[in-house]
């Protein structure tokens, strides 16, 4: 790494010094160190080990910044207080700092997934974001630990934490935090599709949206990275449809994309210096749905569709799903996910060698003072050097039987962490000095000479509201080449679905009632879109009567449809959406606690089966399951040991039921009580199921619960009120 290509970094991403790891793959995102004095050879015996911590174990990677380290680790594993936390500590010592720790709700993602994204650090501000894996985003002081904004991505954007638990990594970018998933929003977001979302990384406000195509095949755990193409500045990313796009990070505005794959792609891009693409994955080709995976390369500094014949060069028949690539010298170097590592001449894409380092990859190697770095999921860790047929090994060392590592390498000031499932391991001399990087060439970003508005923002893009606030909204300008040229004078900004906009750009919301609004800000012949839900306080009552889903509603058009119920109007959980039969959706504010909601159920049957259905109360679910079940949880995949309650209970096909939940906090504990009855009879005077969370969660928005694979069913009359005291 020279100074001249960190010099471009500082430009682009903030001020971080040269013993900062502050993302999983480096100071530079491609997975190369500063470091040139790291030790060549351990044992996990005691030869350069500085220090082992098991109450760290886990499978991300950790990251490094003012000489403290950050990890993302499971929470009382193995207990009722299962959770995740983030933790920081002593980079020296392995001494604790702080840790942060919060519940993991409404999840089929298992316990033994925490810690699939890793923290990212900005030593701009001293502070580090982590996405968990039930999707809870957070923005932390780096010193203290303490939350300074959060958001519940599921409940406010419909982020999808699935049993995989592939969790995507936050990057940073001048004054943005960017995130993305696969997401199932409101209106015109309603189907689901892998979106990006950058956020104002000290007020967590969101600046920009973009979704790629819809409907994908996966859910992914890639990570974007920052470069310059021909002095422009790009963003580059794999995404859950199969390609790798480019765009511009301060706008979302696409660059060029390339369709690699008919599926999604976990494996992180690497550009270089000259703007070259280099990236793989081990899913079907889209020029070629009978080969599975490639590794290729392409040239950056082009625009719009780049097309198989645009490529520099492609191996196919490389499965690179889990990890990703290094470039060093003139050579590409890459783990399939059997583990052979594979090196190819970077400008031709020809084979120059390959050597078996064991069964299996999900770790990234690292490259540092010319040597590859790497840990293997069985326990083997390897120090390589590079030769010209190949690599020598310089050498191997071995971890316990069963200590598998899932995480990547990170180094610091002398020191290499390493992750496993049993600890996190320290590794360096105790007398290692950093090193500082020394100068070659690199393309940087473009001074701002260009200043025509060539396109706008208006922000906030997305933002929750309540009937009467008013909110201050914002026109940016932009360059061609998406450099900020700031607030656009002049600009008009009109609001469709209630409300209006002021001369001074202050939007005040509808007097009353419940509205989905699209706000258009037009300056010239430049037009940009903003989305705003308004929503009142409780109490709310759905009756369907307009033959909508409500606009509002978080992850519920798309996946359920109007539909005539015995002579009224209610909505349809169908059975048709690929991958949408089980799902969950939120009906607004995500701090409301103290609640019941209500709502009428009808289930069809087909053959002898029926479906799943139920609410959502405070980040906990009463589902009435066609097993003939009634049961009370929050995270699904910890039922048997976290939080759950179950009981028999007989109910039929085509009868309409009465399900009722309420949550009630006292003592630092929540009560959950609920009923069901059949509708037009009287409701029951004592609650039917109740179970007392003794570490709770505290609040979270209202919501419907279904899975509809075996049969559809039918909702109607949802209401919710504040419990009465």
């Amino acid at each position: 790494m020279s100074s001249l290509r960190l010099l471009a970094l500082v430009c682009l991403l903030g001020t971080a010094v040269a013993e900062d790891w502050p993302h999983w793959r480096g100071p530079n995102n491609d997975g190369h160190s500063f470091e040139s004095g790291l030790p060549e050879k351990w044992t996990p015996k005691g030869e350069n080990l500085l220090w082992r911590r098991p109450e760290y174990a886990s499978r991300a990677t950790p990251v490094v910044m003012n000489d403290r380290v950050y990890l993302v680790c499971r929470a009382f594993p193995e207990t009722t207080q299962e959770g995740e936390k983030t933790v920081c500590v002593n980079a020296k010592t392995g001494e604790l700092i702080w840790e942060s720790v919060h519940n993991i709700y409404l999840s089929d993602a298992p316990a033994e997934r925490v810690g699939w994204s890793s923290v990212v650090a900005d030593p701009q501000t001293d502070t580090v974001f982590v996405l968990g894996l039930g999707c809870v985003f957070q923005c932390l002081d780096g010193k203290t630990g303490r939350t300074i904004w959060e958001h519940s991505m599921s409940e406010e954007y419909g982020m999808l934490s699935t049993y995989g638990g592939r969790t995507n990594f936050p990057v940073v970018f001048e004054d943005l935090v960017i995130i993305s998933g696969v997401m199932t929003g409101w209106g015109e977001n309603a189907v689901p599709a892998h979106r990006m979302i950058a956020f104002d990384k000290k007020t967590g406000v969101a600046r920009w949206l973009i979704s790629t195509r819809v409907r994908p095949e996966d859910t992914t755990y890639t990570t974007p990275v920052f470069t310059t193409f021909r002095g422009q500045a790009a963003m580059v990313f794999s995404a859950a449809d199969g390609a790798i796009y480019a765009v511009q990070p301060r706008t979302g505005k696409v660059i060029w994309k390339y369709q690699a794959s008919t599926r999604g792609i976990n494996s992180t891009p690497v550009v270089d210096a000259d703007g070259i693409v280099y990236a793989g994955h081990a899913e079907q080709n889209s020029s070629d749905t009978n080969v599975l995976g490639a590794v290729f390369a392409f040239d950056g500094n082009l625009e719009g569709e780049i097309t198989e014949e645009k490529l520099l060069w492609k191996a196919p028949k490389r499965a690179l799903g889990r990890s990703s690539l290094v470039k060093l010298g003139d050579r590409i170097y890459f783990i399939e996910d059997g583990a052979a590592l594979v090196i190819l001449d970077a400008k031709t894409g020809a084979l120059v060698g390959q050597k078996k380092l064991g069964r299996i990859m999900f770790g990234s190697p690292m490259v540092a003072g010319g040597k590859l770095y790497v840990a293997e999921n069985t326990g083997r860790f390897y120090v390589l050097k590079p030769t010209e047929k190949g690599v020598d090994v310089v050498s191997e060392a071995r971890l316990a039987q069963g200590e598998e590592v899932f995480g990547s390498l990170a180094a610091s000031n002398g020191r290499i962490f390493l992750p496993t499932i049993e600890a996190l391991y320290c590794i360096g001399s105790a007398t290692a000095a950093a090193s500082k990087p020394t100068a070659t060439a690199v393309s940087r970003e473009s001074a701002l000479s260009d200043r025509k508005v060539a396109q706008v923002l208006l922000t906030p893009t997305e933002q929750i509201l309540k009937p009467g606030e008013k909110l201050q909204l914002q026109v940016l300008g932009y360059n061609k080449a998406g450099q900020l040229l700031g607030p656009v004078k002049g600009a008009v900004v009109t609001a469709e679905g209630g409300g209006a906009v002021s001369a001074d750009l202050v939007y005040t919301a509808p007097a009353s009632g419940v509205a989905g609004v699209v706000l258009t800000a037009k300056s010239g012949e430049l037009a940009a879109k903003a989305r705003l839900r308004v929503i009142p306080q409780l109490p709310w009552k759905f009756d369907f009567a307009d033959e909508k889903v409500p606009p509002v509603w978080i992850g519920a058009d798309y996946r359920h449809k109007p539909a005539p119920l015995d002579g009224q109007k209610g909505l349809v959980k169908i059975s048709t959406i690929p991958k949408g039969t089980r799902s969950q959706a939120w009906l607004g504010w995500t701090n409301l606690h103290d609640y019941t909601i209500q709502a009428d159920f009808k289930a069809t049957q087909r053959g002898d089966r029926l479906p799943d259905m139920g609410l959502i109360n405070q980040r906990y679910t009463l589902d009435l399951q066609g097993a003939q079940r009634l049961q009370i949880r929050s995270w699904t995949a910890r039922l048997e040991l976290r939080f759950a309650k179950t009981m028999d209970f007989n109910w039929q096909a085509d009868t309409w039921y009465t399900m009722k939940f309420r949550s009630e906090t006292e003592g630092g504990k929540v009560t959950l009580r609920g009923k069901v009855w059949k509708r037009g009879e009287s409701e029951p005077s004592e609650w039917q199921i109740e179970a007392t969370d003794e570490v709770p969660n505290l609040q979270g928005s209202p919501g419907l619960f279904g899975n509809a694979t075996d049969a559809e069913f039918f909702v109607d009359n949802v209401a919710v009120s504040s419990n009465q005291k």
